[in-house]
């Protein structure tokens, strides 16, 4: 890996997985139809996204629902990305995350970004076709359904570009985007508990990490790292080690 010339893709694509790996201790299930990789790319330590890696696993996520939302006719396809870093099928049901591990060589981060979405398997939760089949139904329309390597070319290709984009202008430059897509916009929340602390999301920081405004009006941030959103019980909980 850190042998690779930097201006060298390098990209892991499986049909099936035996060992997927989530956050913690979760296990990713992997049945056929789903659109797995691992996709090494290479950050200067001193740039916009070098200063600021937890944007990493937001860009990803965010590059795959752009993925099939920037394509003629699919803008209405309700994909969204829930922080930190899971792809959301409208704040219903969750259909992939992202996982990356980063090692810092040198003047130079090396990250793996593990990317795992359903596209065409109807479980264990819900698939990309499916959403496209229920858009057909509702709207008589004749969207096709799509493959995943085409969805994984696309993400890739996406990902390139709101790189690009942040290593140029920073996170100022894909916030809106991300806000577009997002599940969080002015979601109410409990912290630790369902008797913790209220409190109200305001959206990502400079580093990436949530902004939530809290009852008494002070502002707090809350770390990917640490912490993992339920959506089922709207709850910011500690994550398992």
């Amino acid at each position: 890996m850190f042998e690779m010339p930097q201006e060298m893709g390098l990209i892991a694509i499986a049909a099936r997985q035996t060992q997927g790996k989530g956050r913690g201790r979760n296990v990713w299930l992997s049945p056929k139809g789903c659109a797995l990789s691992t996709l090494l790319v290479s950050i200067p330590l001193r740039s916009h996204l070098g200063q600021r890696i937890p944007f990493v696993q937001h860009l990803m996520s965010l590059a795959v629902v752009e993925a099939v939302r920037s394509i003629p006719e699919y803008q209405d396809i309700n994909l969204r990305v829930k922080w930190p870093n899971d792809i959301y099928y409208s704040d219903l049901m969750k259909l992939g995350g992202v996982l990356v591990n980063s090692t810092l060589m040198g003047e130079t981060f090396y990250i793996l970004i593990g990317c795992g979405f359903n596209v065409t398997n109807s479980n264990p939760t819900i698939c990309i076709n499916d959403l496209i089949t229920e858009y057909n139904k509702q709207h008589r329309a004749g969207l096709k359904p799509l493959r995943a390597d085409y969805l994984i070319a696309r993400t890739v290709t996406v990902l390139e570009k709101l790189m690009d984009t942040f290593q140029d202008e920073g996170p100022n430059g894909i916030l809106p985007l991300y806000y577009k897509y997002w599940v969080h916009s002015a979601q109410q929340v409990s912290l630790g508990s369902p008797e913790g602390p209220k409190v109200w999301i305001v959206g990502l920081d400079d580093s990436g990490f949530l902004l939530v405004h809290q009852e008494n009006g002070k502002v707090m941030t809350v770390h990917p790292d640490g912490n993992s959103f339920d959506m089922l019980r709207n709850l910011i909980v500690p994550k398992q080690q």
